[in-house]
This record gives C-alpha cells, structure tokens and sequence, in this order.
C-alpha cells in the first residue's frame, strides 16, 4: 500500500510541477556553472547505497569543503540555492529517486556514509525502511544549518547533539508508522515550507 501511494503521488506530483522544475533548472544553468542536478550518494535501505538527486545549490565541487552546510550564509551555496534550501525546492527532484524506488515520500532522511558509520547497533534499525524526502526530524530540525552555524564545532555538535536525537525521532516513528500518520507528515512538512 505505502509504495503504491509513493508511485502514484510521485508519478503525478512530477506531471503537476513539471514547469517548475523546468524553471527552476533554467534558473540553476543562468546563474552558475555546473549541472542542473547534483546527485550524491548516500545510505539507503538495508544499508545499501544508492544516488541521490538534488537541484544543485552549491558551487561545483563544494562537498569536498565539508558535508554539512552551516548557516544561511555559507559561501558554498549559490545565490538562487539559498531559495532553493530555504523553500525546499531542491529536493523536489527526489520524487524521481521516489519512482526508481530508491526512497519514498515519509522516511527517516537518507545520510552519507560518513556519519551512518558512527552509528550504533540500535540507531542501524533506521535503515529497515527506505528512506524518505521528509520526516519528523527534519521538521523538528527545520533550522538545522542556523544552529550549526552558531557552534564553535558545527561537525562535532552535528554528530553528539543533532543526529542522535533525529535518530531517536526516527525510531520513535518506525514503531508507529501508518499511511495516515505519512500523510500527517507530509502536511506537517508543507505547513513548515509555506510558514
């Protein structure tokens, strides 16, 4: 039932903003070098890792200056990213990893191999399930990259602070995930958008 609801609200969600993506792509190739999308990989069901599409925001070649993106501010992130983040229009693309079947809509958020390594035996059961475009922790974390940049160690407060409680988020949710409890997700990410 869940992938059935993926597919079929990924297929027409893609035909609905279909002239958006072509605007925002537009928009990305106009204002810097690079591709239109960026595709990183990162660690998806059962531990496998697959790619992930994203509109690019950043400068080409960016990640090699970090992983995490810190503050509103960061220099890494070109002028048209920075509205692209904010309003979460870059992971819009995602909806093609939804129909590959790659993802789905409501999972816990797919992260790079680097910090799936330092988890530990229980955090591991986030990977059960595929991962999704939203979840309960990046709503509860929706500023995420404002609190990182006001940390004297942004990747040591990221990895102690913030990504053991979205984990503990993440599992709370997999003991009690249901379709109605995704699409209260779902609504709950588009109110945090629009807000």
């Amino acid at each position: 039932m869940k992938r059935t609801f993926d597919v079929l609200l990924a297929f027409f969600g893609l035909i609905v903003i279909a002239p958006l993506l072509l605007v925002i792509g537009i928009l990305i190739k106009l204002t810097s070098k690079g591709p239109v999308f960026y595709r990183q990989v990162r660690v998806g069901k059962n531990n496998k890792d697959f790619k992930i599409f994203k509109f690019r925001t950043m400068r080409v070649d960016a990640d090699k200056l970090g992983l995490l993106t810190i503050g509103g501010n960061d220099p890494r992130v070109t002028k048209i990213g920075y509205y692209l983040r904010k309003y979460k229009l870059d992971e819009l693309s995602q909806l093609i990893n939804v129909l590959i079947g790659d993802m789905s809509f409501v999972g816990p958020r797919p992260e790079v191999r680097k910090y799936v390594d330092l988890y530990n035996k229980e955090q591991l059961k986030v990977l059960v399930v595929k991962p999704g475009i939203t979840d309960l922790a990046s709503i509860e974390f929706r500023n995420e990259n404002e609190i990182l940049s006001s940390q004297e160690n942004p990747n040591s407060y990221y990895i102690n602070v913030i990504m053991p409680k979205k984990l503990q988020i993440n599992l709370d949710y997999l003991k009690q995930r249901t379709l109605m409890k995704d699409i209260g997700v779902i609504f709950k990410t588009f109110l945090v958008i629009i807000n």
